[in-house]
């Protein structure tokens, strides 16, 4: 019986940090031409992190991953709320959005394989939702080069993240090779080739 009563209680605590989530993300919408709400990104990650045997804690930190970043929310607001564990996970979560873009893309990789296991699977889980979302529905204005940099990127973030998670690690490669194959496919050939000429060629290099 107790362990029933923490199990909502848990549950509970879940449905505050997506009801939390959604409300401060209302409004916002992802980049591609859809323009689809965010919170199908938080709610993609967080159902991604559940899968792949998220604590319910980290479950909770994948629904608040981008609060402080993208919105006006603070640490201590998530603290109060969720706990300290959760706002430390979110905080390892955001970028330093006073940065440069480019600085900020650095220090992911730099400062990746220092993650906690949580924030870490997090991490993966948001990467392989954006990877998903650049083959699919890319930003509108990014050019074949710019997505498959993007792929790259990810790709980097990624390996260098602390070991474990294998099954998530299987399913983010899966998803970076249809990806890449998708962005390829629809580029179209190369300016001056033939159909069939140029297969097996690597991936376009960013620029």
């Amino acid at each position: 019986m107790a362990a029933a009563v923490e199990r909502t209680d848990m549950d509970d605590r879940i449905a505050q940090a997506e009801a939390f989530a959604r409300k401060a993300h209302a409004g916002q919408t992802r980049k591609g031409e859809g323009a689809e709400p965010y919170d199908i990104h938080i709610e993609e990650v967080a159902a991604l992190v559940a899968r792949f045997g998220g604590a319910d804690e980290v479950i909770m930190a994948a629904w608040l991953h981008d609060t402080i970043e993208d919105c006006a929310v603070d640490e201590a607001e998530i603290r109060d709320r969720f706990g300290a564990a959760v706002a430390a996970m979110v905080v390892e979560l955001t970028d330093d959005k006073g940065l440069p873009k480019a600085e900020r893309k650095r220090l992911q990789v730099v400062n990746a394989p220092g993650k906690s296991a949580g924030a870490a699977l997090v991490k993966l889980c948001d990467k392989m939702s954006n990877v998903r979302a650049v083959g699919a529905t890319p930003p509108v204005h990014w050019p074949v080069t710019r997505r498959i940099a993007y792929l790259d990127w990810a790709e980097t973030v990624v390996a260098a993240l602390p070991g474990g998670h294998e099954a998530a690690r299987a399913e983010f490669a899966a998803c970076l090779a249809a990806s890449r194959a998708a962005v390829l496919a629809a580029a179209g050939p190369a300016p001056g080739l033939a159909a069939g000429q140029g297969e097996g060629n690597g991936p376009v290099s960013p620029s």
